[in-house]
Parts: C-alpha cells; structure tokens; sequence
C-alpha cells in the first residue's frame, strides 16, 4: 500500500510543479486588488482594465478593494497569493514606491516582492493658488520661497504622496524650503486652498480642472513633459524650476515567481485595451493618461521611480512612522 501512495504523491506533486500555459491562461476568475476604496481613482482606473480585460479573455476580472495602510493591506495579500496570475494589484506610485519607505509597517518591496505585469497610466501634479493670492505663476512662488524660506506654505493630500514629494522635490532643486502642510485627503485640502487657508496647493490635475475651469483656483503650472491636451495654456513647471518633470501612475502587479508566459498575456492584453479611443477618452475625463510599456520597459521604470523618490525623501530627512 505504501508504495501506491508514494506514487501517487509524487505525481500529484509533479502536477503541481507543472508550468502554467499561457495559452490556456486564463481559465478562471482573477481578482485585482486595489489599495484604495471604492470610487478612488486607483479603483476607478481598475474597473477600467478589468471591464477589458474580462470582454477580451472571456473570464470574469473583479477588482477587490484592500484599504488600509497606504497599501500594507493590499500588499499583504497578495504575497499570500500563489504566483499563478490569478491574483494581481493595482498599485497608485505610492503605495508601490513610497510606502515601503515611510510607514515601518511595511515589511514589503516592491522589486523584492512582485513582478510587473503591466503599466496602465500616468497623472501629472498640478500646482494651483487661491485667487486671492498674488502668485501668478510657479515663478512667483519660487522667488517668494528662495527669499523667505520656510514661510511659503505650499498644501498636498497626503504625507508621502507624489504631490507631497513633488514639492519637497522642487525645494531641493531651487535649493529652498517650503512649510509643508499635508492634509487627509483631496477634498480637505482642496477646500484649505480655495477658502485661502493655503496659498498654494498640489495635487494630481483630475480633481483640479474643473475648479481651474470655473475661476475657483489659478493653475500654476503642471509636471509634465510637454503641454497636455486639452490644457495647452497652461505652463510647465520645468520652465520655471529645471527638470521639474513628475508623474503619479498606476501599474498592475504580480506576486514575484509569476510565470513569465502569464506575465506576457497580460502586458499584451492591458497594452491593447490602452489602445482602444474610449478606454484612451475615459482615461482623460480622470486627468490620466495611457502608458503603454514592455514588461522590461515597465520594470526599468518602476526602478528609476523608486531611487528617484527614496532619494527625495532621504534629502528631505522625512522620517518613517
């Protein structure tokens, strides 16, 4: 009897050791996790992928929301998850970049933890001011900074955020300070600048077109590379601090030892689905825009984001909670 359980072991064990088929991934559900609740935009963004990805493979892709911790949660749960390509998370920048860094809780990395599967899209930082104040550009802002350091008040979000790191990065490249004040969220902050409590504020630009629109905030400037559709008139932060180029994204995760043929399907799936003019269209009414990559390209670039803002954090000696 012995001998016939052994054998059956040892090829129930073999079964499992066989390689996933990327041609016959996938064949069941597949969850993504998002790091954020319900309506945010990480959620928002993966609804988007996961409506596409189910319509073009045929199988259902939910989204589950994991918040809580800045990401802790949601990381958590899936090193729980097998390799398999059934469990992914949508990870905000940082939430994958900046939370291993600035909470002690994190027992993760990034690079150490996951594989990238795909890179979906990418957000600007937008500085905006209250129309009551006298800041008519970016300009303005910096020479008020570099004569009074410490005295410009300049809002974000969020402790540890892409904003928040966006303007301690301009200080260190301008070689000044500005008083920081990072709130619990958006709307708190954004109400602070408009009611004047806060001269300036930054922040991803989806929540702040439309009050730039409506005469409720004078936009500054934006990060990005060049003039976005749309807000052509509006300056380039890089005009007035050098190199002052900076993005929020989001990129789908795997758990590390993923099966490269899986992680392939799925770079290909989700770089269609951004090809797509109403995935492209809904994209833009959330202020983000598609980022298509290679799996190489998208890990080279998660790498370069993760040095490039651990590096703003330790220059400015933010130290983890």
């Amino acid at each position: 009897m012995k001998r016939p359980l052994l054998a059956l072991a040892l090829l129930a064990g073999s079964m499992l050791a066989l390689p996933v088929r990327a041609d016959a991934y996938p064949d069941r559900m597949i969850r993504v996790l998002v790091p954020s609740i319900a309506g945010s935009a990480p959620d928002i963004i993966a609804r988007q992928v996961a409506e596409r990805l189910s319509s073009a493979w045929k199988q259902q892709v939910i989204v589950e929301n994991k918040p809580g911790g800045n990401g802790i949660v949601a990381m958590s749960a899936l090193k729980q998850a097998p390799a398999d390509g059934y469990t992914l998370v949508l990870f905000h920048a940082a939430a994958a970049v900046t939370t291993p860094v600035m909470y002690r809780e994190a027992k993760f990395d990034i690079q150490r933890d996951t594989a990238v599967a795909a890179t979906v899209a990418y957000t600007p930082m937008m500085f905006v001011a209250g129309t009551a104040t006298t800041y008519k550009s970016l300009s303005d802002v910096l020479r008020d900074g570099k004569a009074r350091p410490d005295d410009v008040v300049i809002g974000s979000p969020a402790r540890g955020s892409v904003p928040h790191l966006t303007a301690e990065m301009m200080g260190q490249s301008q070689n000044t300070r500005f008083r920081q004040v990072s709130f619990s969220g958006t709307t708190q902050a954004i109400q602070a600048v408009v009611k004047g409590d806060i001269p300036v504020y930054v922040d991803g630009i989806a929540p702040l077109v439309p009050l730039v629109r409506a005469g409720r905030l004078r936009a500054l400037a934006v990060t990005s590379d060049a003039p976005l559709p749309g807000l052509e008139g509006i300056a380039l932060a890089k005009e007035a601090a050098p190199g002052l180029v900076a993005k929020g994204w989001f990129t789908i995760f795997a758990p590390k030892g993923t099966p490269v043929p899986v992680l392939d399907r799925i770079n290909a799936a989700v770089n269609q689905s951004l090809a797509q003019q109403p995935f492209i269209d809904r994209l833009k009414d959330l202020g983000t825009y598609p980022m298509p990559m290679s799996r190489a390209d998208g890990a080279r670039f998660i790498d370069a984001e993760k040095a490039r803002w651990e590096k703003v954090i330790a220059e400015a000696g933010v130290k983890p909670e």
